[in-house]
């Protein structure tokens, strides 16, 4: 400190003459005829420019002697806060916080130096050439520094709310955004919007207080630096006919233009904004290594609130005991939508708030969202609860994003099969249309569909043409521009729809736990081993039921293929008790018998009616009803109807017939 107060002395001196020497200039030199003299005093304006640089380069070494011990002293807290606490934000720490806690600081030192030293050289200057100046200058600087002053509390304690709330809504976007489509199939939009909505309205109340107390920072600039300026002017009659000089009066403004308004402008600006935010650095770095502690400190991998599915902060230490279930949820448990669990974006569930129907195993990141009823009794559950990390996960891009291959697809009719007995229908698409935006092409248009009770169906199409669109449109996931979708008669965007259908995507969840937990997700109610044991059956998980030890047995999702995963996420939706299934190329990593196995048996179940978006040709063959998704070539038929009238579809099959012995068809032309 006492190096870099002697040395920031050279500045003073600097800012002395930085005045002083100009009036001196006139006053004795050029206004009196000497022009030796005015431009001697101009060189040594001139030198105090150079001796005052050379004090600025020696002011930076001696910042650095207290800097760089702050910096070593936050390494080594965050180092051995790493090494016993296990703490993964060590390296963040390192790498960012602790540098913006030195660039900061050294900042901070820097400006308040500046001003404290121009400060004494500028008004010594004043009182040099005449005390009258002091009197004009001093008490609008004086008021202006009180105003900041007395604004600074105020100001970081509302920076900090501010950076906090934005951090806090940064989080929650963050886990929201990659799983809405997930959010919407487990009924959980008004949840997640009232607590989204809850982070905005934090935000804007800070951002609008922070500003409120900001106006008195511009008006500490104001009143500190730009009124005396004005005052100079407005009085320079009267301080001329009170014998201040000319020389004298341009000396001022050169004091109060070039030296203190410069000087305050970065004290106002670095200790308003870069105070506060080392503030926040520094709390976080020198925190006792609490979890979810006030400035943020909250564990790795959560979000600034997590929310319970009463929309109702939680902050990480409510969560529910082992016989719990969390409270006031209306939402079906049934109500899943099955998204991609590999890849490392894919290992979270987008169950943002909503309960985890496991029990308190870790989930590995496969947790499927879900929102409903967390405490059920199945069998092999162990009848806890465990809550949701908040985290969402990332969807199949590519399954809500294709676009229509070969231009807006005109409407097409549809044959309508008659409903036996007058029944209800069971999937009734009337006059379906849908695009990605107001100026997109049409990925549907104008289609109508309608399928009895116990229907089969497969979709074909080539690839980007909508399948998986329409698949999440009767799932309810997305909302057609036009059109009417019903599932059993009732509305497929109504509360109920969890009870009306279910969707297996390509990519299946598989949590960590037992199988068990794993295949009753769907299902509000008690289920029993033997119908356990049954639906694997029929859906061909027996072998890797007997393999894995059992229902009871634990399941490690990383252990499983692709295949494997999918035949727990079929045999889920099997047990469902939704009457459609969608099964969006669900069978993909399956061969052609358990494709063929799986899929008569979805088609098999009493009351039940499936949709198959096909991955091979059998699919179509096996359906009682093809739907070719083509643009303007959309057709609708049996397989032995499409082959004879339609090209698209004779292209698409490609002629290829059953292959001997049980050979596996090849895959449908993508």
């Amino acid at each position: 400190m006492g190096r870099l107060g002697g040395w920031s002395l050279l500045e003073t001196a600097q800012t002395f003459l930085t005045g002083y020497a100009p009036a001196r200039a006139l006053d004795e030199g050029f206004l009196a005829g000497q022009l030796r003299t005015g431009l001697a005093w101009l060189g040594v304006a001139a030198l105090g420019v150079l001796v005052g640089a050379y004090g600025t380069a020696r002011v930076y070494a001696a910042v650095a002697e207290l800097v760089e011990p702050l910096r070593d002293r936050l390494v080594t807290r965050v180092v051995e806060r790493g090494v016993r606490e296990g703490d993964s934000g060590a390296l963040s720490g390192l790498t960012q916080q602790v540098e913006i806690a030195r660039d900061t600081f050294a900042g901070l030192v820097m400006v308040s130096r500046a001003f404290l030293f121009t400060s004494v050289g500028a008004l010594v200057g004043l009182f040099s050439l005449d005390p009258l100046l002091l009197l004009v200058v001093g008490p609008p600087l004086v008021a202006g520094v009180a105003l900041f002053v007395l604004s600074l509390r105020p100001l970081a304690r509302r920076q900090e709310v501010f950076l906090a709330a934005d951090e806090a809504l940064a989080a929650d976007l963050g886990a929201v955004c990659p799983g809405l489509r997930d959010i919407t199939a487990s009924g959980a939009e008004r949840q997640i919007a009232e607590g989204t909505g809850r982070r905005i309205d934090a935000e804007l109340r800070a951002a609008c207080s922070l500003a409120r107390w900001s106006v008195l920072r511009v008006s500490s600039l104001a009143v500190g630096g730009q009124l005396p300026i004005v005052l100079l002017l407005a009085a320079g009659p009267w301080l001329l006919a009170h014998g201040v000089t000319a020389g004298a009066l341009v000396g001022a403004l050169a004091y109060v233009t070039q030296s203190l308004l410069p000087a305050l402008r970065n004290l106002v600006h670095g200790l308003g904004t870069s105070g506060a935010r080392l503030l926040v650095v520094l709390r976080r770095l020198m925190r006792d290594g609490t979890a979810g502690d006030a400035s943020g400190g909250r564990p790795p991998g959560h979000g600034a609130a997590a929310q319970g599915p009463d929309g109702a902060e939680a902050t990480g230490e409510q969560a529910p005991g082992p016989s719990e279930s969390w409270p006031g949820s209306t939402a079906h448990p049934a109500d899943v939508q099955e998204t991609p669990s590999d890849g490392p974006a894919g290992k979270r569930a987008a169950g943002h708030g909503a309960a985890h129907p496991t029990t308190g195993h870790p989930t590995d990141g496969h947790t499927p969202p879900t929102a409903g009823t967390a405490g059920q009794p199945v069998a092999g559950r162990r009848g806890s609860a465990h809550r949701s990390n908040g985290r969402a996960a990332p969807v199949k891009g590519g399954a809500l994003r294709e676009q229509a291959a070969q231009g807006p697809a005109a409407p097409a009719p549809v044959a309508r099969p008659a409903v036996p007995g007058g029944a209800v229908p069971a999937l009734m698409l009337d006059s379906v249309s849908f695009a990605y935006g107001p100026h997109s092409a049409p990925v549907v248009e104008g289609l109508d569909l309608v399928l009895p009770p116990g229907a089969h169906l497969a979709v074909v199409g080539p690839s980007g043409v909508g399948k998986s669109t329409l698949t999440a449109l009767v799932a309810g996931l997305l909302e057609p521009g036009r059109g009417v979708i019903r599932i059993g008669g009732r509305p497929v965007d109504g509360p109920d729809r969890a009870e009306l259908r279910v969707l297996i995507p390509q990519e299946a969840y598989v949590v960590t736990g037992t199988l068990a937990e794993n295949l009753c997700m769907l299902r509000p109610d008690p289920v029993s081993e033997a119908e356990l044991l049954a639906a694997a059956e029929a859906v061909g998980l027996t072998p890797l039921l007997e393999a894995l030890g059992g229902v009871a047995a634990p399941v490690d999702p990383a252990a499983l293929s692709a295949g494997e995963r999918q035949l727990i996420a079929l045999t889920r939706a099997y047990l469902a008790h939704a009457p459609l299934a969608l099964l969006d190329e669900a069978t993909c990593h399956l061969d052609a018998a358990a494709e063929e196995r799986a899929e008569r048996a979805f088609a098999a179940r009493p009351g039940g009616t499936l949709v198959v978006v096909a991955h091979r040709i059998s699919s179509a063959r096996r359906a009682d009803r093809v739907l070719l998704l083509d643009g303007r070539h959309t057709a609708y038929g049996t397989h032995a109807e499409l082959v004879d009238r339609s090209a698209p579809y004779r292209e698409l099959v490609g002629g290829w017939t059953p292959g001997p012995g049980g050979r596996s068809d090849p895959a449908l032309a993508l």
